[in-house]
């Protein structure tokens, strides 16, 4: 069965975020006042799997293995199925 998978990786608190400060510094300039600004990279794909469970795991394999690094990122995965 075909599932889309959906990664949201974003660094853990207190690891330095250049990208969000730039954004957030630029939003200031514009007149623009926000707090707390984060960067969140989002992968979306299709994957095969017998059930949600497995695909689930199969993904969760991969962002350990080469989407994030474990040790500076946090990583949230969504699975649904395909005609869902």
């Amino acid at each position: 069965m075909k599932y889309n998978a959906e990664v949201k990786i974003s660094l853990k608190k207190g690891m330095l975020n250049p990208e969000a400060a730039t954004i957030q510094r630029a939003l200031a300039l514009l007149d623009y006042k926000v707090e707390n600004t984060d960067t969140i990279e989002i992968i979306k794909f299709s994957i095969e799997g017998e059930d949600e469970e497995t695909a689930h795991d199969n993904v969760d394999e991969m962002c350990q293995r080469l989407l994030c690094n474990p040790v500076i990122h946090d990583y949230e995965i969504t699975i649904t199925p395909e005609n869902g």
